[in-house]
């Protein structure tokens, strides 16, 4: 017989007296809690596990179906495979001179230091690697990269990387809360510090709320990109850890920087924005306008000249002998690539669709295209009804990840709030104001690991090895949690939520897009600040089982905080850098090139921003940087 004092569909509570278990919610208790379960989540998680915590990985979608999939190309990794003259340095200095010099020096040290051994460790836990004739772990090339250095499964790397990492927590018996959302991070501040004690979410199947009592919690939540009309990003990626990471009290940098990748599809409009790999220019492919010109000789930045080929001749020269010729310049850095194809099709010479084309079926044989670029093929054949070994495909920029985001110590990967950790996509710092290609795997797999041993080593210190010495969920917080996950139902003839999530889009899309105005972004902030104002009036049907409208009304007030982050941070900056074109200020300024631009929420909600030096690089990693192109 049902309990009466329960939902009949979810077991919550339904009354408001104490129960023996409190809050009457469903309720578990771990070392540490991983949200998200990505690349950086997953490798967390068997790190934090390897440590000796109890974990829980908690996301938002199914295992496996994380957005890491689509990082198709390869896992960025000095292994001098391919050349033996690659070694973490060069890795390093690419790039710090990819991410235009504002990137965390010692995050990008680590990561070109330790990308090689996470690959390694990749294999023994059952990776399957392309191979050089030699048996070694295949490398190609990618763009702003010295040399070939992508340790690569065809174009399917990052579906390898998760099967091998899911299969891994699988066999650790690491606990997996899949299809929940955490709304809330808890701190308990009684000792003055506010130090993480929790979490609180949903099951998005039936509404159930969950508490996780933990000392230690890792983000790992991804990106932004639904922020914007045009992306490659899944649903997901509404900025859950960045706005959960400010409600909490961290900070977030470099949020003015969202990458726009070079090729998107354009047609049909049912996929417009999925991604197409920089693998395709990496094997050769060759960007052509309207006109059947190769524009990219264009449009090489003077920061660049010295290391990009400024002729066809050099630059197929480059491909059999890549000591003696300079790189192709469809090989530049994704934000340099972005600019020059958005500015062909602003100045009329476009493809029929709105893009321009990208051409590898003139360049390499149909079984070399179909080897090495199976899942392309398979993606223009079933989506567009395009042969991308007999006719060039049609692609245009496309939101595709966000350099800014939490501000983390780069060895242990915690924010400022005690206990509270993050890695991946959602962590600042390691790609300055662009990211070059390939290292978003390895950014993954570094500091992943470096999260979970971390918050592992957090959790089970003297300071809580017990539980009665643990930081206390505030039972009071858990109620208005759940309040406030509620409210949406509450509310009569309020604002639907897909409406604003459009109209933010069309915000993000117009104002906040690959080329920017102090103007327009002036403008953005006055209409996200009237978005924000009807988002507090939202109003959902229904039940909450299996309701995509209340995961949505709950989800908005994320995109809302993160999209003000980067508009904020955008017209502060004057200056074009990397991943932010000002077209006001269109080239970079050294006044910007030492600091960072911190931003922080406060109890009103209200978004502040403030100007921090950049971390001084010592000595010997800045002879790096000056060595011979």
């Amino acid at each position: 017989m049902a309990d009466e004092g329960r939902h009949p569909m979810t077991g919550n509570k339904m009354t408001d007296e104490l129960a023996p278990e409190g809050h009457g919610f469903e309720e578990h208790e771990y070392d540490v809690v991983v949200i998200g379960a990505g690349g950086a989540g997953l490798r967390a998680a068997i790190a934090a596990h390897d440590a000796g915590a109890r974990v829980a990985v908690v996301c938002k979608s199914l295992l496996g179906k994380a957005h890491t999939v689509m990082a198709e190309g390869g896992i960025a990794a000095a292994m001098g495979n391919t050349y033996a003259d690659d070694n973490w340095k060069v890795h390093f200095r690419d790039t710090m001179r990819g991410g235009k010099m504002l990137n965390h020096w010692r995050m990008a040290q680590l990561h070109a230091q330790e990308a090689p051994e996470r690959v390694l460790e990749l294999e023994d836990w059952g990776a399957l690697f392309d191979r050089t004739p030699d048996g070694l772990i295949s490398q190609r090339d990618f763009g702003g990269h010295r040399y070939a250095r992508l340790a690569h499964v065809g174009d399917r790397t990052g579906l390898e990387m998760i099967r091998t990492l899911q299969q891994r927590t699988v066999e650790l018996g690491i606990d997996v809360f899949m299809e929940c959302t955490v709304t809330e991070i808890f701190t308990d501040d009684s000792a003055g510090d506010g130090q993480v004690s929790g979490a609180f979410g949903y099951r998005r199947e039936s509404g159930r709320f969950i508490v996780f009592k933990a000392p230690s919690v890792v983000l790992a939540t991804g990106g932004i990109g639904k922020s914007y009309q045009v992306t490659s990003n899944s649903w997901e990626y509404t900025g859950d850890g960045h706005a959960l990471a400010l409600r909490t009290g961290a900070s977030l940098i470099n949020m003015e920087f969202v990458q726009f990748h070079p090729t998107g599809m354009v047609w049909p409009p049912s996929v417009k924005g999925l991604l197409v790999t920089e693998s395709v220019r990496g094997d050769g492919g060759v960007l052509r306008n309207s006109e059947g010109e190769r524009f990219m000789f264009d449009y090489i930045p003077e920061y660049f000249k010295s290391e990009t080929a400024d002729s066809i001749e050099e630059a197929e020269g480059w491909y059999e002998d890549k000591k003696n010729n300079r790189r192709p310049p469809e090989l530049l850095p994704r934000d340099e690539v972005a600019r020059a194809i958005n500015s062909e099709i602003k100045a009329g010479r476009g493809s029929p669709h709105g893009g321009v084309f990208l051409d590898i079926a003139s360049r390499r044989t149909p079984e070399f295209i179909r080897r090495r670029l199976p899942s392309m093929y398979h993606q223009f054949k079933e989506l567009a009804d395009v042969d991308i070994t007999a006719e060039p495909m049609e692609i245009g920029p496309t939101c595709h990840y966000v350099m800014g985001g939490v501000e983390v110590e780069p060895d242990t990967a915690m924010s400022k709030v005690l206990g509270l950790y993050a890695a991946g996509e959602v962590a600042g710092g390691m790609h300055g104001s662009n990211r070059l290609g390939g290292n978003s795997l390895s950014d993954l797999l570094v500091f992943g690991r470096r999260a979970g041993t971390s918050a592992a080593e957090h959790a089970t210190s003297s300071g809580r090895s017990t539980a009665a010495s643990r930081p206390r969920v505030d039972e009071a917080e858990v109620k208005a949690a759940a309040e406030y996950a509620l409210a949406p139902f509450t509310v009569q003839g309020g604002e639907n939520p897909y409406t604003i999530q459009i109209d933010l889009q069309d915000v993000m899309q117009r104002l906040v897009g690959i080329i920017r105005s102090g103007e327009e972004l002036t403008e953005s902030l006055t209409e996200i600040e009237a978005l924000k104002a009807r988002a507090r009036d939202l109003a959902v049907e229904g039940h909450r089982q299996y309701n995509p409208g209340w995961h949505l009304a709950l989800d908005l007030v994320n995109m809302l905080t993160v999209s003000e982050c980067i508009a904020k941070a955008a017209l502060e900056r004057t200056e074009s850098r990397g991943g932010h074109t000002r077209d006001d200020f269109p080239g970079s300024d050294d006044t910007w090139a030492t600091k960072n631009l911190v931003l922080t929420q406060g109890a009103d909600d209200r978004v502040g921003l403030e100007h921090q030096p950049l971390p001084v690089m010592p000595d010997e990693l800045k002879t790096l940087m000056e060595a011979d192109s």
